[in-house]
């Protein structure tokens, strides 16, 4: 990815500890985590804002009273108000999707700096009505009288009162991500112990990450306003002490009966915000700054939903490798998005199986091996939590600050995402 010559470079990234749903974020919503991400990272970065010339941003829960989110981080941040904004949603992937937004149009030349993220809260969502009262309240607005209003309201039921919540089930398939995930568990032959074995591995490295201080810079204190003697400083989700043994304790979530799929292996409902500063390479080293690293490649890619539901990345990958000019055995470091345990063993299977990739790729070539000393190093969303919209620019900082640390060259962060979708990203260091 390069125009004229000069590469899109990642100039710094920051997040919000992620936290529990109801738990330290219970009371804020997705734009007022994001408020607080972007205000943080101007305020670390160096940089006039009026240098900014455009923000992307997005979040996979709609916000009923702002729905473009992104306009509204321009207006509340004090960025000035001539930016251009806009906002995106591509489920687990949007903030792929906005950092991606961003590069193009530096690539196009018509920006050369811009702001990338995502921001969630599973605590604050939008709740909606039924059909029929929904049809009631705007007959309502209508009538010309008190008289009228109550006829109105008089033919609704009990049932048409109570309130609808996000739907959580795919909309063409009917069933969630806990299911399809179950579906591939089974398919794919990903055994409970399996499932366990890396949720654990996922608490285990993300708890060591956290005590040799490698988010220490990648993650600010929030304090929660209205409650300012209240902090947070870490993500509240990780099992720092768990033991493998504790895993096996669960029930299946999704299949009660025969389910492997449990609470313990899976990533949690999670409320956060995280953001990108991206910059033309030119720009960004006449400024000085100390770059995080550069966007090499990325694709994103579909299949039917009603197969195996996310399984996405195993189709975006090889594209994005294709790209860049390389092969998987050229990444230094995977990062790819734990939604669940069996999602991530049933692509990392489908990585090093020459058979999936001939039926399911029409390639010769299977896309790689999988070196799991350089996967998922400093843990992923099933122990640091996923507000979807958030991740990927977590994903994208969290591991260009580690290929740094580790001295390596080239990265791939991936994800899966609702409707069948996957997107991958190749990065570079400096």
């Amino acid at each position: 990815m390069e125009s004229n010559g000069k590469r899109v470079a990642v100039v710094a990234g920051l997040r919000t500890p992620f936290a529990k749903q109801l738990s330290a974020f219970r009371e804020l919503s997705a734009l007022e985590l994001a408020n607080l991400v972007v205000s943080e990272l101007l305020q670390r970065v160096d940089l006039d804002p009026n240098e900014i010339q455009q923000v992307v941003y997005g979040q996979v829960a709609p916000s009923l009273q702002a729905p473009n989110i992104a306009r509204e981080v321009v207006l509340a941040t004090g960025m000035p108000k001539s930016i251009d904004a806009f906002s995106v949603s591509r489920a687990c992937a949007t903030s792929y999707q906005s950092a991606v937004n961003i590069a193009e149009s530096i690539m196009a030349g018509a920006i050369d700096t811009g702001i990338a993220g995502g921001a969630d809260s599973a605590s604050v969502l939008p709740i909606s009505v039924s059909t029929r009262l929904a049809e009631a309240l705007v007959a309502a607005t209508k009538a010309r009288s008190i008289g009228e209003r109550a006829q109105i309201f008089a033919g609704l039921r009990p049932r048409d009162l109570v309130p609808v919540p996000p739907a959580i089930a795919e909309y063409s398939t009917g069933l969630s991500m806990g299911e399809s995930a179950e579906k591939m568990a089974k398919e794919n032959h990903i055994s409970r112990q399996a499932q366990d074995e890396f949720a654990h591995r996922s608490h285990s490295l993300a708890a060591k990450a956290w005590a040799e201080g490698k988010f220490d810079d990648e993650v600010m204190e929030v304090f929660v306003p209205n409650r300012f003697k209240d902090s947070i400083r870490e993500d509240n989700l990780i099992r720092k002490d768990g033991e493998l043994e504790g895993y096996a304790k669960l029930k299946p979530a999704f299949d009660r009966k025969h389910g492997t799929v449990t609470a313990g292996n899976s990533s949690p409902l999670t409320d956060g915000a995280s953001a990108l500063l991206l910059m033309r390479e030119d720009k960004a080293k006449a400024h000085g700054f100390d770059v995080l690293g550069f966007i090499r490649s990325y694709a994103f890619a579909a299949l039917d939903p009603a197969g195996q539901l996310l399984m996405g990345p195993s189709y975006a990958t090889p594209i994005a490798l294709d790209r860049a000019g390389i092969k998987l055995l050229d990444i230094d470091l995977i990062d790819m998005h734990e939604a669940f345990a069996a999602q991530i063993l049933s692509k990392t299977q489908a990585f090093e199986s020459k058979e999936w990739a001939e039926k399911y790729l029409g390639r010769s070539e299977k896309i790689g091996e999988i070196d799991w000393d350089s996967f998922n190093v400093t843990g992923g969303s099933i122990s640091i939590g996923h507000p979807f919209a958030a991740t990927g620019a977590r994903q994208i900082t969290q591991t260009l600050r580690e290929l740094k640390r580790r001295g390596g060259n080239l990265a791939l962060c991936t994800a899966c995402a609702a409707g069948g979708l996957g997107a991958a990203m190749v990065l570079e260091a400096e």
